[in-house]
């Protein structure tokens, strides 16, 4: 476990960008018709990517950590987000129904086990999917470790990463009145649920770009103009919030933790910027500690965007080294 500063020209890059072979959309048990598509090689090794959020999106820059000429590629828009449909819902919108949809699309795709790509909110997915699946996992590779804990969430909602963006919190606060403020997750839910869409607008941009300032060492000026955009804002911040709210639906506080036993025995590697403000790095330190037989790289020059050049250089060795299993 060692933190990696390395000169950017030293470091691999994205693949070429590749466009998708097959995609559409998978009916589910419900309301949900959820968008998927495969990149790469039809033959290759099966890879499944899983988003960040809960509430974000998949776009082509997450296609690029696979070499396209030796993985198959799966991605897919998480219910309520992206291409999936209807867009911001939440009707049986939780962990458990995605961990569902995961294994039918598994099926659809005709693949027995897969590597396991995600970062963030797509790292807690990937781990639940991996404890309650762990025959259909061949590896995981995580980014920016988040284990859905109160700990977390007070951190990034109500008190801690404030000190370190104080500009940007501003931004944060400013749809919420000063009575309120003592509970803001309670306060954004109100809003982003209720029936007031000037409100409800206003609070989704506000969250969202909340997270778009913080995600990069480069602070505000680095924000993604998707956390911007209102179509986008309104499902990344429902979503988010009602996951958050109802503490990710894990059965338990540090269900992750206490689970992890189960998936001891599958290669994994966790690549984790020494700077990540949205996921700090105290997460995956205790993963670490529990998972002692992962791969651990510590990016010392990065945050929690996937974006970032150690964290790109981590993740695409990674998948090279999945490769050889």
């Amino acid at each position: 476990m060692a933190a990696a500063f390395v000169t950017d020209s030293a470091r691999r890059g994205l693949f070429p960008e590749v466009e998708p072979f097959a995609y559409g959309w998978m009916p589910t048990d419900s309301v949900h018709e959820i968008y998927y598509e495969e990149c790469g090689a039809p033959g290759g090794k099966p890879a499944l990517v899983l988003h960040g959020g809960p509430g974000g999106a998949v776009n082509p820059g997450m296609r690029r950590f696979f070499d396209p000429q030796k993985w198959r590629t799966i991605l897919f828009d998480q219910r309520g987000c992206g291409k999936s449909r209807p867009n911001a819902e939440l009707e049986d919108n939780t962990t458990w129904k995605l961990i569902e949809d995961i294994e039918r699309l598994r099926e659809r795709c005709g693949v027995e086990k897969w590597t396991v790509f995600g970062g963030s909110w797509g790292s807690t997915l990937a781990l639940a999917y991996a404890i309650t699946h762990p025959d259909r996992v061949d590896a995981l590779i995580l980014r920016g470790i988040f284990l859905l804990s109160q700990k977390e969430l007070r951190w990034f909602y109500q008190e801690g990463a404030s000190l370190i963006f104080p500009d940007a919190w501003e931004h944060f606060l400013a749809p919420i009145p000063d009575a309120e403020r003592g509970d803001l997750m309670g306060a954004y839910y109100k809003r982003l649920t209720g029936t007031d869409r000037e409100a409800q607008l206003d609070c989704a941009v506000a969250w969202s770009s909340w997270e778009g300032d913080t995600i990069s060492v480069r602070g505000p000026e680095a924000r993604p103009d998707k956390f911007a955009e209102a179509e986008f804002a309104l499902a990344f911040a429902r979503i988010e919030c009602w996951y958050f709210m109802n503490q990710g639906f894990l059965p338990e506080p540090d269900w992750i933790l206490k689970n992890v036993g189960k998936i001891r025995h599958i290669p994994t590697w966790i690549i984790q910027g020494r700077f990540d403000v949205v996921t700090p790095m105290d997460s995956a330190w205790s993963l670490k500690k529990a998972f002692p037989e992962a791969v651990m790289e510590v990016i010392g020059d990065a945050g929690h965007a996937s974006t970032e050049p150690g964290i790109v250089d981590g993740l695409v060795r990674a998948t090279d080294a999945a490769l050889k299993l």
